[in-house]
């Protein structure tokens, strides 16, 4: 019997309540993310990625109803019970969001943040959690780790912070972390430090990591496999190494061309024809029909299924493949 990857997102659908009536925000979410891989979850503003994210922690709201499921190491995540929940989320997954702000209590002090993990779901003495975490501080770049402690978040800039929302996460000595555009609010500098800073703490231990980001460049840069994300559906997944030149989804080679050369700074920027949809506007079809250079009757009447396209998966009708390139050359 084959081992099951740490995470599994298998067929995830989520509905939420607008004005009463529940709307489908997530349609189907698949990701799988091996034992120490690190693949990322790609796409615009709108498209699902946090939810799918936020449901491998069971945060999802209240009054979402949840089809499909959310494996850890073969485990379910819905089906847990609340102790086990608890349990999960201290010691197994541990989770950087995009503004540290926004989850650190502005009242209490750094060092009680890092700390209060390890000393309620670890029962780790104080006295050794404040070591642990003074360790792991200097291991992310904070030399004055004893003095940060004694802070409080307003009196750390954005880098910093964010740095220590990193060293919470690796107190809790997880198996998988989820990191949710943790360099969205920062420099560019400050960006490349923290993305190493994450990339040395995953190949130190061995880690697993989701890494969810608008930034194709970035994910092909730092992660092992793509998971491109539309409207609240899962498009595409393929190697990262084959991003730019193998991507078989119109809306991952839609993605690519807007990007703007390196090597031309004069070169006009290419847009996406249309706006992006959110998971609850999406009509019958195939959600990326009406912006998709290659759609035909069948992408408007029928959805597509996720389907194999040589070592990736596109839901698409008509991937684009070597052969049909070839086509559109000599059309």
């Amino acid at each position: 019997m084959s081992t099951p990857p740490l995470l599994r997102i298998d067929a995830l659908g989520v509905d939420l309540p607008l004005d009463g009536t529940p709307r489908t925000v997530v349609h189907r979410a698949d990701v799988t993310v091996p034992e120490g891989a690190a693949v990322a979850l790609v796409g615009e503003s709108g498209s699902g990625k946090s939810l799918t994210a936020r449901s491998v922690l069971g945060l999802l709201p209240g009054n979402a109803e949840i089809r499909g499921d959310v494996l850890f190491a073969g485990e379910s995540v819905p089906r847990m019970r609340p102790e086990r929940l608890r349990a999960f989320r201290a010691t197994e997954v541990a989770m950087v969001f995009q503004d540290p702000r926004a989850h650190i209590n502005p009242a209490r002090g750094v060092g009680d943040f890092l700390i209060e993990g390890l000393t309620t779901a670890r029962r780790v003495p104080a006295a050794e959690a404040v070591k642990k975490v003074t360790g792991i501080l200097r291991e992310v770049g904070i030399a004055d780790a004893e003095r940060r402690m004694r802070q409080r978040p307003h009196e750390l800039s954005g880098g910093l912070l964010q740095r220590v929302m990193i060293a919470a996460a690796l107190a809790a000595e997880p198996r998988l972390l989820l990191a949710d555009e943790p360099t969205t609010a920062l420099d560019v500098t400050t960006q490349e430090e923290v993305m190493a800073i994450i990339g040395e703490a995953r190949e130190a231990r061995g880690l697993a990591m989701l890494f969810i980001t608008h930034d194709l460049e970035l994910a092909a840069a730092v992660c092992d496999r793509v998971v491109v994300m539309y409207a609240g559906t899962t498009v595409e997944e393929l190697p990262a190494s084959r991003l730019r030149e193998g991507a078989a989804h119109p809306y991952t080679r839609a993605l690519l061309a807007s990007r703007p050369p390196v090597s031309d700074a004069a070169a006009e920027l290419r847009s996406i024809p249309g706006r992006p949809l959110s998971g609850f506007e999406v009509p019958g079809g195939c959600a990326f029909g009406e912006r998709c250079p290659r759609v035909q009757d069948l992408c408007r009447d029928d959805r597509p299924e996720p389907s194999p396209v040589g070592d990736a998966t596109a839901a698409c009708h008509f991937p684009h493949t070597p052969s049909s390139e070839e086509a559109d050359t000599h059309a």
